[in-house]
């Protein structure tokens, strides 16, 4: 009897934590639901162009200062919000001439569009039409190649990665 029951207990155990794996299935459409900040950018250090290699600083910096250019809030009924600081950075010589001063904008830019996610493939609909983007949703991180994205200033290319709040 101790046996049979150890074997319920084993079995019981496995398959909880084997059905709760999700690891490698694809993403639920509801997975993307929330608010997504830029916070990186991966790029290939051996091929990647100035533009490329000077946007993943910026970015590492200002994320670094939890100062996020980029922001996507995807809700439930098929809205985005987008908030772009991008057109307000300023970036100047620091006052000890030892590196650059690259202040977090205050302003931002904010557009309410609509969109579709089967769960790879997000289709972005604003007043210029649609674009579909191929996401990877990886727990609370998204990665989007960023000439997919069509994101000024950031679509020479590398991956942008995003955060969920």
């Amino acid at each position: 009897m101790k046996r049979i029951v150890l074997m319920l207990i084993t079995a019981t155990t496995l398959f909880v934590s084997c059905s709760s794996d999700k690891e490698n299935e694809g993403s639920d459409a509801n997975d993307i639901v929330g608010t997504w900040d830029l916070v990186g950018l991966e790029i290939d250090e051996t091929t990647a162009t100035d533009d490329e290699e000077f946007a993943k600083e910026l970015l590492d910096f200002l994320s670094a200062l939890d100062c996020y250019i980029l922001t996507y809030t995807f809700n439930a009924d098929g809205s985005v919000i987008s908030e772009n600081k991008g057109n307000y950075l300023e970036v100047s010589a620091n006052p000890e001439g030892t590196g650059l001063d690259i202040p977090c904008p205050t302003e931002k830019d904010t557009e309410v569009d609509e969109y579709v996610f089967d769960g790879e493939t997000l289709t972005y609909i604003d007043e210029t039409g649609e674009t579909d983007v191929s996401v990877e949703i990886m727990g609370n991180t998204i990665r989007i190649d960023a000439t997919d994205l069509d994101v000024d200033n950031l679509d020479d290319g590398g991956t942008l990665i995003f955060a969920r709040r």
